[in-house]
Formats: C-alpha cells, sequence, structure tokens
C-alpha cells in the first residue's frame, strides 16, 4: 500500500519585506541575467513606492490560512509549509525543518498556473535543490530519504477559470459607464521569446491563450464576450519585461496595446491578469500604476480585475488537488507533476 503524504510545501516566488532587502533580493532573482544595474535600480523605486515591500509573502500567507481550513473539511489536516525561491523563508530552510519535523512524504503547490521554464521547470529545479542541500544537512536523510511531489499545473482547472471570469464580471461592473461596453485584455508576465519556444515549443504563450480564451466564452452569456465572433472583443497580452532591450521578448506589451485600443476608437477597457494568482508588485505597479495611468492619459476608463487569490473556488481547487493526490493517487503524468525536481512528462516542461 503507498504511504500518503503528510504534509504540503506552498511553494512561491518570493518578495522583500524590508527595504534593505530590495536591492538583495533584485541581485538574487537576476543573477546570470545580464541585467542591467540601472534597470535593478528602477525596479528597485516600485518596491519603495510601497515601503520597500512586495505585497507576495503576505498574500501567500492569507492563501495559506484559507486553505488550512478547506483542507480541515475534507479530512486532510497536513501541516502546510511555506517556502519561497528568492527570498526569505527560503525552499531549502523550510524542506530541513519539515524533515525534522518528522515528515518524509510531502505534496509541492506552486504559485503559478502554467507550463514552461519560469512556471514550472524552475520549479522542479527549486524542488531539487532543496532535496540535494537536505542530504548535506542532514546526513542521514540518506538512509531515510524525503519525497517531495510537485502537484500539477492548473491553468485549464474549471475553478481557476470560473474565479478569474467571475473577477471579469465584478470589474465591469466597476467601470465608468458598465452598459457602455468594454474592451476585454488579459495578461501574463512576458518573457523572452526565445524561452518560450525553448521549453515545451511555445506551451507557455499557448496556455495563456487558451486559458484567456476559456475565460471569454464564459463571459458570452453576460454580453460582454461576443460569442459569435470569438476573439474580437478580448485581447491576450503581456507585461513586465525585464530583460536587455535586445533581446525579443513576447508582445504585445499592455501600454503599446492601451495606445492602440484608444487609437482604435475604444472608451472603456478591463484588464485582467490571468497570468497571476495573487496581487503581487508586478501586479500593484505594472497594472495598478503604470497601466492605469497610461490609460488616464489616452483618456480611457480603466478597471483592472481582481487576481484569483482567496476565491473560495480557487481555494477549493487547491484544496482539491492535495486530496487527490495525498493518498498517492492522482495521474502522476499530469502536466507539471513530477518528484524530487526531476521534471515533468516528456513533451512538457522537461
Amino acid at each position: 500500500m503507498t504511504e500518503p503524504f503528510t504534509a504540503l510545501l506552498f511553494l512561491s516566488f518570493g518578495g522583500p519585506e524590508r527595504a534593505q532587502d530590495v536591492m538583495p533580493f533584485l541581485e538574487n532573482v537576476t543573477r546570470g541575467r545580464g541585467v542591467p544595474r540601472e534597470r535593478l535600480d528602477e525596479v528597485a523605486e516600485h518596491y519603495h513606492h510601497f515601503g520597500g515591500a512586495s505585497p507576495i509573502n503576505a498574500l501567500n500567507r492569507d492563501m495559506i490560512a484559507a486553505l488550512t481550513p478547506a483542507m480541515s473539511g475534507r479530512g486532510r489536516d497536513l501541516p502546510i509549509y511555506f517556502g519561497n525561491r528568492n527570498w526569505g523563508p527560503y525552499v531549502e530552510d523550510v524542506v530541513e525543518q519539515m524533515y525534522r519535523d518528522g515528515h518524509r512524504r510531502a505534496l509541492v503547490f506552486t504559485t503559478s498556473a502554467w507550463g514552461g521554464y519560469s512556471g514550472c521547470k524552475q520549479y522542479h529545479e527549486d524542488i531539487g535543490r532543496a532535496v540535494a542541500a537536505l542530504s548535506e544537512r542532514i546526513p542521514a536523510a540518506a538512509d531515510e530519504p524525503l519525497l517531495l511531489r510537485k502537484l500539477p499545473q492548473y491553468w485549464s482547472q474549471p475553478a481557476f477559470l470560473d474565479a478569474q471570469a467571475d473577477a471579469v464580471r465584478r470589474a465591469v461592473a466597476l467601470l465608468p459607464d458598465p452598459q457602455a461596453g468594454a474592451r476585454l485584455v488579459f495578461t501574463a508576465h512576458s518573457i523572452p521569446t526565445r524561452a518560450d519556444q525553448a521549453v515545451g515549443a511555445g506551451l507557455y504563450g499557448r496556455q495563456v491563450a487558451d486559458a484567456a480564451a476559456a475565460v471569454a466564452r464564459r463571459l458570452t452569456a453576460d454580453g460582454i464576450v461576443d460569442g459569435d465572433e470569438p476573439g474580437r472583443d478580448f485581447d491576450q497580452v503581456w507585461q513586465s519585461r525585464s530583460g536587455p532591450p535586445q533581446v525579443p521578448w513576447l508582445e504585445p506589451d499592455i501600454l503599446d496595446h492601451l495606445a492602440a485600443l484608444a487609437a482604435g476608437g475604444a472608451r472603456q477597457v478591463v484588464v485582467a491578469p490571468i497570468g497571476f494568482v495573487s496581487d503581487h508588485l508586478e501586479v500593484v505597479w505594472d497594472l495598478d500604476n503604470e497601466a492605469a495611468e497610461r490609460a488616464a492619459e489616452l483618456d480611457l476608463g480603466y478597471v483592472r480585475a481582481d487576481t484569483v487569490g482567496t476565491d473560495p473556488r480557487f481555494i477549493d481547487m487547491v484544496a482539491d488537488l492535495v486530496d487527490r493526490y495525498a493518498e498517492g493517487g492522482g495521474d502522476l503524468q499530469a502536466p507539471g507533476c513530477g518528484d524530487n525536481g526531476a521534471g515533468c512528462r516528456s513533451g512538457c516542461c522537461g
């Protein structure tokens, strides 16, 4: 009989929570990527605009607080450990603590819904690095090894898409003229075009496009999207590029797209950050500041939809995933699923 999993690792990107940590954090994130110092200084100012803290850790703790009773309601009283890739609490330290607490089999939920390198494979690498660090810190772990099983990608889960659709509905109701209609724009974090093609042959870009279309289909009955002409009433764009200017990234960029919409006669726009699980810095700065200011300059009515965050359907979706895999079941060939950093199935992110 397969042994059950006894803990859940909630694994995320990480972010600074004090002003003095901003630059060390950014150096962690960009190490080896050739990002100019002046670009780091520019991004650091975004964090200092919010007192030097990214909201991501607090938002992750909010999701964990919501997830705990949702799992308990399914009879899964698994302790939840919170770890990050780029800042404290670092995943290596958290996995060591988990092991010292007696856990030998843990599921891993990541705060990215997507495939591709940054969205999936890099989280496998984080898990593999933490397992390797554990064997160095606790040599006895070689005789009693730890199994960390990453839960699959969830971008196509109905609950995730339903929560996204309701966020758009709420945003439409907040428009200056809700009855006048608006252009719906889905946005996600851009990545280098070459990187998107290198892992899964454009997997990430395709998944974002498919998820945006799936949410749009849910909005046809509301008249937000025209079901007779799929794609006519919504767009899918990108944001938050940060690499060297000579490297092509996925386009169009949201700021350029807002200008194009205004030039084409649009008067109102709803921006849905489908690529993000919660309102971390790329959402609250790039969309709530830069994009909102650009829309005002263009005389565009502008509302940004919520991220799924602690929406009960999204939290229940996570709890359902945990429940499905907790006894050793679940589809081990599902995209994104893998053990101890070994990566996903062939043709996905590995």
